[in-house]
C-alpha cells in the first residue's frame, strides 16, 4: 500500500462501501463491557453494504434487543438535517478556488486523475476547485453507490432503535468528521488523492478483502490490512482518523460506564482493531472489553 492507501480503505470508517456477494452466515466481531449495573456492547460496522449481505446473528440481535440506547459515530446520518450540515461543511472546508488542482498537480498526475474521475462519472473541470481530500473521498465512494447497495450496519440498527422510540446518540458531528480531512497538511491530503488515483483499478478487490475480513470477525487481519499499514505509511493520517478519535471515544465510554443500563455502540470496524483500538485504550483505564 502506498502512502495513505489506508485512507481509501478506511473510508469504510467514514464513508466507504465494501462490495462482496456472499451467502455465508456473517459473524462480525463484538465485545462486551460491563459492571454491576451497566452493559455496553462494542460492534464494528461497515457503512454501506451489498444488497445480499448477511451480518446479523442471534447473538448480535440479542445484544441490540437488550440495549436501551444506541451510540454511533454520527447519529441520524441519513436525515435531512445532517445532510444539510454536511453540505455546509463541505462547501466551507472542501473547496480552494485560489489554488485549484491544476495548480497542485503535474500534467502527468492530472492525466491520471482525469482517467480515474471519468471512470466514476466526474470530469476534471467539476473537481478542479475541490480540495484534494474531498476529491479523494468522492473517487473512493463514487463507484460504490447505486441500486446494488444498501445503507450499512449503523443506519440499519439506527432505524430499529427509532422504531422502538429509543435514544440514538453520537460521538461526533458531521462537521467534526469533515474537519479531520480539512485540517490535514497539504502534503498528506495530496498523497491521499494520488494514492486513491493510483489504486482506482484495484479498489473493488480491496473492498472484497475488507468485507470478507469484517464478516469473519478476523480482527488480526483487519489490523494487518488497515491499521498497521496506515500507522507505518502515514502516521499523520493514522493519528487523525484512528488514534485521536479512539482516545476521545474511550473517554466517553468510560463516562457512560459510570451510569447504568444497556448500551449498543456501533462504530467503524477499524476503530476496534490494533494497539490503539478503543478496547486497548479502555484496558489502559482498567476497563475490560470481552470478545463475545
Amino acid at each position: 500500500m502506498n502512502l495513505l492507501c489506508g485512507a481509501r480503505r478506511l473510508a469504510s470508517v467514514l464513508a466507504a462501501a465494501l462490495i462482496l456477494t456472499t451467502s455465508a452466515r456473517a459473524e462480525p466481531a463484538m465485545w462486551l463491557i460491563q459492571d454491576k449495573d451497566s452493559r455496553i456492547y462494542l460492534f464494528g460496522t461497515i457503512h454501506i453494504l451489498p444488497l445480499e449481505t448477511q451480518w446479523r446473528s442471534p447473538k448480535i440481535d440479542a445484544a441490540i434487543a437488550d440495549a436501551a440506547e444506541l451510540w454511533l459515530e454520527i447519529p441520524n446520518i441519513s436525515s435531512a438535517g445532517v445532510q444539510v450540515a454536511a453540505a455546509i461543511a463541505v462547501l466551507s472546508q472542501g473547496f480552494s478556488f485560489s489554488k485549484p488542482l491544476t495548480a497542485r498537480l503535474t500534467k502527468e498526475q492530472l492525466a491520471s486523475l482525469e482517467k480515474a474521475a471519468r471512470a466514476q462519472g466526474f470530469s476534471l473541470k467539476e473537481l478542479n476547485a475541490m480540495r484534494p481530500w474531498l476529491v479523494a473521498l468522492l473517487l473512493q465512494t463514487g463507484g460504490s453507490t447505486g441500486t446494488n447497495v444498501v445503507p450499512g450496519v449503523d443506519v440499519q440498527v439506527e432505524k430499529g432503535f427509532h422504531k422502538r422510540n429509543l435514544p440514538v446518540k453520537g460521538f461526533e458531528t458531521v462537521g467534526q468528521q469533515i474537519s479531520i480531512f480539512s485540517k490535514l497538511p497539504e502534503k498528506d491530503e495530496l498523497a491521499m488523492l494520488l494514492d486513491t488515483v493510483a489504486a482506482a483499478d484495484t479498489s473493488g478487490e480491496d473492498f472484497d478483502d475488507l468485507l470478507a475480513i469484517w464478516q469473519s470477525g478476523d480482527t488480526d487481519a483487519m489490523e494487518k490490512l488497515i491499521v498497521a499499514d496506515m500507522k507505518s505509511s502515514s502516521p499523520v493520517l493514522y493519528d487523525a482518523l484512528l488514534r485521536n478519535r479512539n482516545i476521545a471515544w474511550a473517554d466517553q465510554i468510560e463516562t457512560l460506564l459510570k451510569g447504568k443500563g444497556d448500551i449498543f455502540i456501533a462504530v467503524g470496524a477499524a476503530h476496534l482493531s490494533g494497539p490503539d483500538s478503543v478496547q486497548a485504550l479502555l484496558r489502559a483505564k482498567g476497563i475490560d472489553a470481552v470478545r463475545k
